[in-house]
């Protein structure tokens, strides 16, 4: 009979162990379709190297990674490689969307309340009743729409867990889903997960428009669903009240579900937020997706939620179950208390990130960027080729090591990578001396080509 040994190591023996207990970043390839997609850009990463003991020698050599073929060409995310790489650099971050200051006191407060009452085992799986009915109220004054707390608000774990519930509650192996690329990078993954098959309608600058004969064109008798993100991420684009009344029809003319990520909702600079789900005859089709996040500053919490007519909500809530099966308890309490803020809270909000917005956008065309609208979230997009670098990879990496600024390329957003090789995308959700200090390091190292 084979026996087996019983596992003793202790912490500082675990960073001895065999390379693949203790891989970084740079040995996983960045999300691609082929292997050699971003080389000197990973190579770029950070390493931790461990001694070449002679325990270490005794044990079997590295083993390759392992991870589900509906998985395998999803690595480590655009997001932690640039971060780590900021970090490695001394580099200011502009680009991640988290922001580097704190949200507002009367939510924080709220949440250190609920801990000191006790509001700390687990919540109700579809969330805690008066979060339930605050985002029902916010709906309702947002859309007009009335909905049902009970049976039509799911609380999730951010909004990428309601993408992912969604996802793999309402999707089946082989259903199509259109996206609009450039797309959040969740998108695809959980879509992968499903097994769904995805097409992507491209949408290109300076306006990036839907090209609605290319989207009449993809549908077909398999199309499930079709996803949208309004404000855009990463292009800061909002579709127009034309551009949703075209797709609505479409979607009721042949049968076709919606799912709409509105994460960005309260960051409506040039034109109002339209939702989906409020056009006629859209709310029965339409799975709508919120967080507190962006909204709050409070990213870290990770409090998200859906709004669905009870026949979609069911397969969110099945497949939210077994994903998280609850939401954090005591951040749930102060999401509502957040939710219930007054409307000088939104108001001051917009002002602020004006504010922001217009030192990153005339700092970016002071340095010589191209750069393009951007009527809602708190990103920016621009065109890098003034500066002579083959390609948004290649930009992205020169300016973290010889500018000291970070940006996201967004090449890792499309289907096609070669239709974001021009662009990089910016954020300004950083406190203004974060911002203008930037700008500097831009206008003092890095130089358009004559």
């Amino acid at each position: 009979m084979m026996q087996l040994s019983q596992c003793t190591w202790t912490f500082p023996e675990l960073l001895k162990r065999p390379a693949f207990l203790r891989r970084s970043i740079d040995s996983i390839s960045s999300r691609s379709r082929s292997s050699s997609k971003y080389p000197s850009f990973m190579a770029s990463a950070s390493t931790v190297s461990a001694p070449n003991t002679e325990a270490e020698q005794t044990h079997n050599p590295p083993q390759p990674l392992q991870v589900a073929k509906r998985l395998e060409k999803f690595k480590t995310t655009i997001f932690t490689q640039m971060s780590m790489l900021a970090i490695k650099h001394g580099a200011i971050n502009l680009g991640q969307g988290f922001p580097n200051f704190d949200g507002p006191e009367f939510v924080k407060e709220a949440a250190i309340q609920a801990i000191k009452d006790g509001k700390n085992q687990y919540a109700r799986g579809y969330g805690v009743p008066d979060l339930n009915s605050a985002v029902a109220d916010r709906f309702k004054k947002d859309t007009g729409l009335v909905v049902d707390p009970e049976k039509e608000v799911t609380v999730t774990s951010g909004c990428t867990e309601a993408i992912a519930a969604t996802m793999l509650g309402l999707i089946n192996p082989g259903d199509e889903v259109i996206l609009f690329a450039p797309f959040y990078d969740s998108y695809e993954a959980t879509l992968s997960m499903a097994g769904a098959q995805i097409k992507s309608i491209t949408l290109r600058p300076p306006d990036f428009s839907v090209p609605i004969d290319e989207l009449k064109s993809a549908i077909s008798k398999n199309t499930r669903a079709i996803l949208i993100n309004t404000p855009h991420n990463p292009t800061g684009k909002m579709f127009t009240r034309e551009e949703l009344n075209v797709i609505a029809s479409l979607c009721i003319e042949n049968d076709v579900l919606v799912f709409t990520d509105e994460v960005y909702d309260k960051l409506a600079f040039e034109m109002d937020h339209i939702s989906m789900a409020s056009l006629p005859g859209m709310y029965e089709r339409t799975v709508t997706m919120n967080s507190l996040g962006k909204t709050f500053s409070l990213t870290g919490w990770k409090i998200g939620w859906t709004v669905a007519p009870p026949h979609l909500t069911w397969g969110v809530r099945q497949a939210h179950s077994f994903l998280t099966f609850a939401t954090c308890t005591p951040m749930q309490w102060a999401a509502a208390t957040a939710l219930r803020a007054p409307d000088s809270y939104y108001e001051e909000l917009k002002r602020d990130y004006s504010a922001k917005k217009a030192i990153l956008v005339e700092g970016l065309k002071a340095v010589g960027f191209r750069v393009y609208p951007s009527s809602g979230t708190y990103f920016v997009v621009v065109d890098h080729t003034p500066f002579g670098l083959k390609d948004d990879i290649a930009f992205c990496e020169y300016l973290i090591k010889e500018v000291g600024v970070v940006a996201i390329p967004t090449s890792v957003f499309y289907l096609h990578p070669e239709d974001g090789k021009n662009l990089v995308r910016f954020t300004f959700c950083k406190d203004e001396g974060t911002l203008r200090a930037a700008v500097e390091r831009m206008k003092e190292k890095l130089k358009p080509k004559q």
